[in-house]
């Protein structure tokens, strides 16, 4: 692959902040723009909810703690590590060697590809899932790998994420050696079931393959969903990485900070990778992971219980409106399906922020056949975000195809 395909493939139109960039001069514009605070639901909103109590003033401690916490290890202090590794290890039912089987990363999107570096190399067959994270698939490419998706049906899912797990054998069959997921799923906040990662992990045992985990959103789940950490099966697979960390669930986003752990060799790959590119975890930043899994009592029931009135007031929205949405079980992200419309889905998110002062995602950063989908991140200010989805619907209507529009209005 020549250097500028690589780099064609890599498009940053649609990433959370790059719609400055965006020129629509020639969009069928309809009306007025609708009046509205602006909202960005491409990412979440850090000044929504207060970060976890203490940050501020523990990277303050970090700071002063000057050249010892700005130049740690390649992997990250140590003895933060040590403290990261107790906890995590409370958390996912697994032991965790701080010293051998952890890395800290500048975010959980440093993390990702340092672990799709350390395991993909030209021409090796990956698997992965659509819809899922825009940047799998991207980073895929990127290192010249072989893309084998498998689909997820989370759509008609009786239970689990409604992953196929019968297509997911065939790529293993094929020759994929590595298998790459979010859990809960972004963008559908679908989540995988006990029996279905017991089933993947069976696979990958049995086939050979190795599995990276993203589960960034594992503690923020609803209605008595019950997420099970890979890291934490009985017979889990024999090469895993998973990747964590404090991010929308905490409002700590802006401190780009991310954990990766799994097994040793993959790591020291890791390692050496962050080494040229990074070299290691911001360093003042690291004293931040202090107080991620040590919030007062409370703290993470009412930050779910603030996000799940979210999440249910834009669902009430757009079904009322006749748009599609599952049902979200872990995550911040609610995936939307679009009508027929006079303009084509990407206009038409264009339009959005043009008309109504709303981003979105579309659909396609998931998955090249969700041209009719878009994405939200519903970690926002309640109220702004219920406003900015009633723009949405009305301007939906606005840009209904004529047909359904005579039909509608001669009922």
């Amino acid at each position: 692959m020549k250097i500028e395909e690589k780099f064609e493939k890599m498009g940053v139109d649609h990433a959370p902040g790059q719609e400055v960039r965006r020129r629509d001069a020639d969009l069928p514009l309809r009306g007025e723009a609708l009046p509205g605070a602006p909202v960005d639901f491409s990412h979440g909103d850090v000044d929504a909810h207060p970060p976890i109590p203490g940050a501020l003033q523990t990277f303050i401690h970090g700071f002063y703690e000057g050249g010892k916490q700005a130049y740690t290890e390649y992997r990250g202090r140590e003895s933060i590590r040590v403290n990261l590794a107790k906890k995590l290890s409370g958390l996912t039912g697994c032991s965790i060697d701080a010293g051998e089987e952890m890395i800290l990363t500048p975010g959980t999107q440093g993390a990702l590809f340092l672990a799709v570096g350390a395991t993909v190399a030209r021409g090796d067959k990956v698997a992965y899932v659509e819809p899922d994270y825009f940047a799998n698939r991207k980073m895929v490419e990127f290192f010249e790998g072989e893309k084998l998706p498998v689909f997820m049906n989370w759509r008609k899912r009786e239970q689990g994420s409604g992953l196929d797990l019968e297509a997911l054998e065939k790529t293993f069959q094929d020759g994929a050696r590595l298998f790459l997921f979010s859990n809960p799923n972004n963008p559908t906040g679908a989540v995988c079931s006990r029996e279905e990662m017991e089933k993947i992990a069976s696979l990958s045992r049995t086939y050979g393959v190795t599995v990276i985990a993203d589960e960034l959103y594992a503690r923020q789940m609803y209605d008595g969903a019950e997420f099970v950490h890979f890291s934490g099966l009985a017979d889990k697979p024999d090469h895993l990485l998973t990747i964590i960390g404090p991010s929308k669930t905490e409002s700590m986003s802006g401190f780009r900070l991310g954990v990766a752990f799994g097994t040793p060799a993959l790591i020291r790959r890791m390692e050496k990778l962050q080494a040229i590119m990074t070299l290691r975890c911001s360093g003042y930043n690291q004293a931040a992971f202090a107080d991620w899994l040590s919030e007062p009592e409370g703290w993470l029931d009412a930050r779910v219980a603030v996000h799940r009135a979210i999440r249910d007031g834009l669902l009430e929205i757009f079904r009322r409106a006749g748009m599609e949405a599952a049902t979200p079980r872990g995550g911040s992200y609610l995936f939307v399906r679009l009508p027929k419309l006079a303009v084509e889905p990407e206009q038409f998110i264009s339009l959005l922020r043009i008309q109504a002062r709303v981003i979105v995602t579309p659909g396609t950063e998931f998955g090249p056949q969700f041209t009719d989908w878009f994405r939200i991140n519903f970690s926002q200010d309640h109220d702004k975000a219920m406003d900015a989805a009633a723009r949405i619907v009305l301007l939906k209507d606005r840009y209904r195809k004529e047909k359904e529009r005579d039909v509608s209005e001669s009922e």
